[in-house]
């Protein structure tokens, strides 16, 4: 990282700034150019490991990708805010960001309801009941992180 004075080591900060954010995107080989797509995600921390989770569709073009090979990368960022320096003709961005690797596992039909209230307990914090029946009509995929790096840029205004 060529801005060591932003990097965020921590493994717990690290997760905290994933906790904050609600998009995360995936990179995945695709012949010639990556493939990147936003998604929605839920996340765990257990015994210093993240895993992330992901729904969709039961076919589509990721789908196929990570059954062709599983390696990912993934970005998430937040609490972007533009400031800007009037006086010096100048203006940057805050941020918070987190990026990595790691390998993508189909989730078993008989565990795909506790990872999607994995996934649900990420925007809804209290308990949110969803549509059991959606269950069996959704591919649930997870990605434990095997290597990623934190970075941070928040100058007060």
């Amino acid at each position: 990282m060529r801005r060591t004075d932003r990097e965020v080591k921590n493994f717990n900060e690290i997760a905290k700034i994933l906790e904050k954010c609600d998009v995360c995107r995936l990179a995945l080989n695709d012949k010639d150019y990556p493939y990147i797509v936003s998604l929605n995600f839920g996340m765990t921390v257990e015994n210093g490991i993240i895993t992330l989770y992901f729904h969709s569709a039961l076919e589509g073009t990721k789908l196929d990708l990570i059954r062709r090979d599983n390696r990912a990368s993934f970005e998430a960022d937040c609490e972007h805010k533009l400031v800007t320096d009037e006086e010096h003709g100048s203006c940057t961005m805050n941020y918070e960001s987190v990026i990595g690797r790691g390998i993508i596992e189909f989730v078993p039909d008989e565990e795909k309801f506790a990872a999607l209230k994995i996934l649900m307990k990420h925007y809804h914090k209290e308990e949110f009941p969803f549509n059991e029946k959606v269950v069996p009509r959704t591919a649930v995929f997870k990605l434990t992180v095997i290597e990623m790096t934190g970075k941070r840029r928040l100058k007060i205004v």
